[in-house]
């Protein structure tokens, strides 16, 4: 890890990451920070596999609780750092060399109380540069007590002060979110189960047209608008699956809400 012996005019930095049953990506994310945190938090939900032991294995600070939400969550592992500012990453990310040499300048010369840059995904190990996946700016380096983690689940968007000055970063987060098209699918089961029972809480209703006419809308958008064409076949599987995933999303609202 990064000395903490540091100027004054230098910022410490915790890495804080939310984990379940992560053994798969963890190792690859916690060795991508290695360099450049002054500690690595933690927040496990009661993880059954190797995630425990690979993170103790890099000297995470090791927290569990029960998952609340990935909102919630992401606000909760943040309680537990210790550092001026934080840097939060999910377990199948990992920082590309010229971002990891934008934040250790940042480190010794900080200008800004928030930072933003661009998060590349990988579908099945090919990068996602079109359907609307890319540039996916996210801000996700802060000044500690600065910001508060919000957005819908499972859609989660770090909200800083409205006095923070935001400065993007050079450098793509890189994103290995999905190994095959069984995992994508899985994850878009899942997702959209969650959108249905938020958007439930918000009192919405899918009326038939909406069900009917959102899914196609949403793959035009996404392989001619957001040209998705351009990623080949791995950019029509993803536009396909993407408006699968709406049209599940208001199939389950519309049964929910006859319930």
């Amino acid at each position: 890890m990064a000395e903490q012996n540091q100027a004054q005019t230098d910022i410490t930095l915790s890495v804080v990451i939310i984990t379940y049953n992560e053994e798969r990506d963890i190792e690859n994310c916690l060795k991508s920070v290695q360099d450049i945190a002054d500690e690595i938090v933690v927040l496990d939900s009661f993880s059954t596999d190797k995630t425990p032991e690979i993170c103790e294995k890099y000297g995470a600070k090791f927290e569990q609780a029960a998952f609340d939400g990935y909102v919630e969550q992401k606000n909760n592992v943040a309680q537990f750092a210790g550092c001026n500012y934080l840097l939060s990453m999910d377990a199948d990310e990992v920082l590309s060399d010229e971002l990891k040499s934008q934040i250790k300048r940042l480190k010794q010369n900080p200008e800004s109380e928030a930072y933003s840059f661009n998060r590349l995904t990988f579908f099945c190990g090919k990068p996602v540069r079109h359907c609307g996946w890319y540039p996916d700016t996210k801000i996700r380096i802060w000044k500690n007590g600065t910001a508060v983690w919000g957005g819908t689940n499972p859609h989660d968007s770090l909200i800083p002060d409205k006095k923070n000055r935001v400065k993007h970063l050079k450098g793509d987060l890189l994103h290995y979110s999905y190994h095959s098209v069984e995992q994508h699918i899985t994850q878009i089961n899942k997702f959209s189960t969650i959108k249905a029972e938020q958007a439930l809480k918000k009192g919405k209703n899918a009326a038939l047209p909406k069900l009917i006419f959102s899914p196609g809308f949403k793959f035009f958008r996404s392989y001619f608008l957001k040209l998705g064409f351009l990623d080949g076949f791995t950019g029509y599987l993803i536009c396909k699956n993407s408006a699968h995933s709406t049209f599940l999303k208001y199939a389950k609202l519309r049964q929910l809400y006859r319930k």
